[in-house]
């Protein structure tokens, strides 16, 4: 049932189309974001054949290695489904993620790029059948700073506005962030750098968006 007051989904995204600073920042994002998404296996791709230097990383080498695949992935997709259906009930969630996600993949290709690594030693491999699509259904262990996963939970804190969804989703962050090290994917500056970063990037989009609707009031 819907909340008292509460718009249906239809109603939601009818009011987002038919105002014009809404509907340009749904549509421009979307097709940006699906225009980028599909060079993502080409990057790593490219990245995972070049080599890079192993780090001396004191935290990992006191942390045995396990396998926590499962429930690494049991919570992105919670909380992506989470995400999922908020945004269905209020349209800026979704611009709001889409535009930040944007800019987080472009920041990732380029600190990627620019900071050569090899994987941490002891390192298990975490194979996820959904977004393997996103790598070229390929393994790819070279794409590590900064972290992905840990980016992904963070833009979800982020865009979530209601104070439950958001304690949750710190609680997924911290989780998340501390199995990628207990499986060895990420080095600890790759998991530790990564809300950091997300969340300037965030503001920064958050400028943007306020500024694009400044000028658009304008005209």
């Amino acid at each position: 049932m819907l909340e008292l007051g509460k718009p249906s989904i239809k109603q939601a995204w009818t009011t987002a189309l038919q105002s014009p600073k809404k509907r340009d920042k749904l549509l421009i994002g979307s097709f940006i974001i699906a225009i980028l998404l599909p060079t993502l296996p080409i990057f790593f791709n490219f990245i995972q054949k070049r080599q890079g230097v192993v780090l001396h990383d004191w935290v990992l080498a006191h942390i045995p290695a396990y396998d926590v695949s499962l429930l690494i992935f049991t919570i992105i997709w919670g909380m992506a489904l989470l995400i999922f259906v908020r945004a269905l009930y209020n349209p800026v969630i979704y611009i709001n993620y889409v535009w930040t996600l944007i800019f987080i993949n472009l920041a990732r290709m380029l600190t990627i790029y620019c900071i050569a690594l090899d994987p941490p030693v002891g390192l298990i491999h975490l194979v996820d059948p959904l977004t393997g699509v996103f790598y070229g259904n390929t393994v790819i262990t070279r794409d590590l700073f900064f972290s992905g996963h840990t980016s992904t939970l963070v833009l979800i804190f982020l865009c979530l506005e209601k104070r439950n969804d958001k304690i949750l989703g710190f609680i997924a962050i911290v989780a998340v962030m501390m199995l990628l090290l207990v499986q060895h994917i990420h080095y600890t500056i790759d998991v530790v750098a990564a809300p950091v970063l997300v969340y300037l990037i965030f503001l920064l989009v958050q400028k943007f968006l306020k500024l694009d609707k400044l000028k658009n009031s304008e005209n």
